[in-house]
């Protein structure tokens, strides 16, 4: 039977994406679930409801950056082992999965004294008004506790996809997806726990998943094992993982700095309903999203492999059969949204005022998903080739350069409707950013698989 190695470096392309795509995008499914399940569940809380979804809602952005701090690590260090496996330097892939492993715990200590101490503080600054902010602060009280399970769970779980494990993978995100199904409405419902029990149902779901990805890792059935002796931190080895999941972890954590300048510009011109249309408007972008970064991470070993090989003709297959795939799913989302806006609101909520608020505001903000396919292809190839500084640029251009100032202009430009001026940020920014994003990609990509037939791969390039 074929090896992992010997799959990623000779299996035909089309089929081997799919391979490794469908589990990894069944997984980014699951993900959402795992992420929107608490959502719907404290929506529909009786009597309070919509107030905790908003509460809850603000809570988004501490907890994208926790998740940010993961991919800062493991989005650039998993790349990087698969390209060292695909040189056959499998010693060296081995340190960088000890040293992420390492530095994935340090930064869960620090990051969880923070939130314990400054937790009310931060919350009112990303958006919590004196109607929300109690329901905010019983979320992340209990959440916090649970950081090192994240971040353990994500950033782990990327070196199992790095290595073409994409099943067991799946199964890391299943684990989590469906203790938090189960558990939600027991600790909110039954034991009347309320936002606490949700956050509570979270923390034991990522402990589980933790278990199972670290039992893997430590297993016999993986190529990449945690060994004691790569715990050392080397600059060599975690320096470059970190500048390679730098631009992922922009794209993350700067959607914190967006949810703030979202929800107090809505708070400013909408109200509370405004913030709460913002918080379904996010979960519906998280669904149009992960899916596709389920896509990139599932071309992500074949193209790492590959580029680590020296194997030209298989990157450029790779990539053309990501963005085509990408595209496609982008485009279906895009339809099934603006066909029906409300039926995602009613998921959250029950509020028939909510729902009519988002509904309108579905259309306007969704409205360049369909050609996001494409910003995700680009990108993700870019970190599964290394081209860090590349990446970071295509990162800082749509989130600070784009979307940050739209969001605070947009109001001044369409002052007769204040709230949808803001919401209409986001698909001005989305088309602006792949554009650039789609002429950067074009020059870099030739100039990598350039070098690739002249000198082999130069790592980190601009």
């Amino acid at each position: 039977m074929m090896d992992n190695k010997e799959m990623l470096g000779t299996a035909p392309i089309g089929r081997l994406l799919w391979k490794l795509a469908l589990p990894t995008v069944a997984a980014q499914f699951i993900n959402m679930l795992y992420n929107l399940v608490d959502r719907v569940y404290i929506g529909h809380i009786p009597g309070s409801g919509a107030l905790a979804l908003t509460g809850v809602g603000v809570c988004m952005p501490l907890i994208l950056i926790i998740s940010a701090f993961a991919a800062l690590v493991a989005s650039g260090g998993a790349p990087r082992a698969s390209i060292f496996m695909g040189k056959g330097q499998d010693d060296k892939a081995e340190k960088t999965l000890g040293n992420c492993f390492v530095m994935l715990i340090l930064i869960s200590i620090v990051l969880t004294a923070i939130l314990l101490v400054w937790n009310e503080d931060i919350l009112m600054m990303f958006g919590a008004s004196d109607n929300t902010i109690a329901y905010a602060t019983n979320y992340m009280d209990i959440y916090a506790i649970g950081t090192i399970f994240v971040q353990i769970t994500l950033g782990m779980n990327m070196f199992i996809t790095a290595q073409g494990f994409a099943k067991t993978s799946m199964l890391s995100v299943l684990i989590g997806a469906v203790s938090n199904i189960i558990l939600d409405p027991i600790f909110i419902f039954v034991f009347g726990m309320g936002v606490r029990g949700a956050a509570l149902a979270t923390i034991i779901s990522q402990a589980l998943s933790c278990i199972w990805v670290l039992s893997f890792l430590f297993g016999r059935k993986t190529m990449l094992k945690i060994r004691k002796e790569n715990f050392r931190l080397e600059a060599d080895i975690i320096l470059p993982s970190m500048l390679l999941g730098l631009a992922t972890f922009i794209m993350q954590a700067s959607e914190s700095v967006i949810s703030i300048a979202f929800n107090s510009s809505l708070l400013k011109y909408g109200g509370d309903i405004a913030v709460g249309a913002m918080t379904i408007l996010y979960s519906i972008m998280q669904f149009a999203m992960l899916p596709l970064q389920g896509l990139g991470q599932g071309a992500q070993p074949i193209v790492s492999y590959n580029f680590g090989a020296g194997n030209k003709e298989r990157v450029k297959s790779a990539y053309f059969h990501l963005l085509a795939t990408s595209l496609c799913f982008s485009l279906l989302i895009w339809l099934f949204v603006m066909i029906f806006p409300a039926t995602f609101a009613s998921f959250f909520t029950s509020d028939p005022q909510l729902i009519e608020f988002t509904a309108k505001a579905t259309r306007v903000y969704a409205l360049a998903i369909g050609i996001f396919g494409i910003q995700i292809a680009c990108q993700m190839t870019f970190t599964s080739i290394g081209y860090a500084k590349s990446s970071i640029v295509v990162a800082v251009m749509r989130k600070f350069i784009l979307l940050l100032p739209l969001i605070y202009i947009m109001p001044h430009i369409l002052p007769g409707n204040s709230t949808n001026a803001i919401y209409m940020a986001e698909p001005i920014a989305d088309f602006l950013s792949v554009t650039f994003t789609a002429i950067l990609f074009q020059y870099q990509f030739r100039k990598a698989l350039s070098e690739m037939g002249n000198t082999g791969r130069k790592a980190d390039k601009a």
